[in-house]
Protein backbone atom coordinates (compact mmCIF):
# COMPACT_ATOMS: atom_id res chain seq x y z
CA UNK A 1 0.00 0.00 0.00
CA UNK A 2 2.66 2.61 1.07
CA UNK A 3 4.67 1.94 -2.38
CA UNK A 4 1.41 2.66 -4.33
CA UNK A 5 1.19 5.38 -2.62
CA UNK A 6 4.26 6.66 -2.86
CA UNK A 7 4.68 5.70 -6.84
CA UNK A 8 1.64 8.45 -6.91
CA UNK A 9 3.04 11.08 -5.54
CA UNK A 10 6.08 10.71 -7.58
CA UNK A 11 4.16 10.18 -10.99
CA UNK A 12 2.36 13.74 -9.75
CA UNK A 13 5.76 15.40 -9.25
CA UNK A 14 6.86 13.82 -12.54
CA UNK A 15 3.96 15.70 -14.23
CA UNK A 16 4.31 18.69 -12.24
CA UNK A 17 8.04 18.98 -13.01
CA UNK A 18 7.13 18.21 -16.79
CA UNK A 19 4.88 21.34 -16.87
CA UNK A 20 6.55 24.06 -15.21
CA UNK A 21 9.54 23.25 -17.21
CA UNK A 22 7.36 22.36 -20.53
CA UNK A 23 9.61 19.40 -21.12
CA UNK A 24 8.31 15.85 -21.81
CA UNK A 25 6.99 13.69 -19.13
CA UNK A 26 10.21 11.11 -20.45
CA UNK A 27 12.50 14.26 -19.71
CA UNK A 28 10.60 15.16 -16.40
CA UNK A 29 11.45 11.67 -15.42
CA UNK A 30 14.70 11.40 -16.26
CA UNK A 31 15.57 14.41 -14.06
CA UNK A 32 13.56 13.43 -11.34
CA UNK A 33 15.62 10.29 -11.02
CA UNK A 34 18.63 11.84 -11.11
CA UNK A 35 17.75 13.83 -8.44
CA UNK A 36 18.53 14.34 -4.89
CA UNK A 37 14.74 14.73 -4.13
CA UNK A 38 14.27 11.34 -5.46
CA UNK A 39 16.27 10.03 -3.59
CA UNK A 40 15.30 11.97 0.15
CA UNK A 41 11.38 11.31 -0.86
CA UNK A 42 12.49 7.38 -1.44
CA UNK A 43 13.59 7.34 2.31
CA UNK A 44 10.62 7.40 4.98
CA UNK A 45 12.73 8.71 7.46
CA UNK A 46 13.35 12.06 6.06
CA UNK A 47 9.61 13.13 6.01
CA UNK A 48 9.45 14.66 2.63
CA UNK A 49 7.04 12.10 2.14
CA UNK A 50 4.80 14.07 4.23
CA UNK A 51 4.92 17.46 2.23
CA UNK A 52 2.63 18.48 -0.31
CA UNK A 53 3.22 17.70 -4.37
CA UNK A 54 4.31 21.48 -4.93
CA UNK A 55 6.60 21.23 -1.87
CA UNK A 56 8.47 18.94 -2.92
CA UNK A 57 8.25 20.32 -6.54
CA UNK A 58 9.83 23.55 -5.22
CA UNK A 59 12.34 21.58 -3.52
CA UNK A 60 13.07 19.83 -6.71
CA UNK A 61 12.97 22.95 -8.45
CA UNK A 62 15.82 24.77 -6.04
CA UNK A 63 18.10 21.62 -6.43
CA UNK A 64 17.78 21.77 -10.34
CA UNK A 65 19.09 25.77 -9.92
CA UNK A 66 22.03 24.73 -7.81
CA UNK A 67 22.62 22.27 -10.19
CA UNK A 68 22.72 24.57 -13.28
CA UNK A 69 24.51 27.44 -10.91
CA UNK A 70 27.33 24.95 -10.42
CA UNK A 71 27.93 23.52 -14.06
CA UNK A 72 27.88 27.43 -14.85
CA UNK A 73 30.61 28.00 -12.77
CA UNK A 74 32.29 25.04 -13.23
CA UNK A 75 32.00 23.50 -9.79
CA UNK A 76 31.20 19.76 -10.06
Amino acid sequence: MRDSVLWRKQSRIVMLLAKEKNITPEQALDIYYSSRTAQLLSDPNTGLQLMSDQYVLEDLLKELQEREASAASGIS
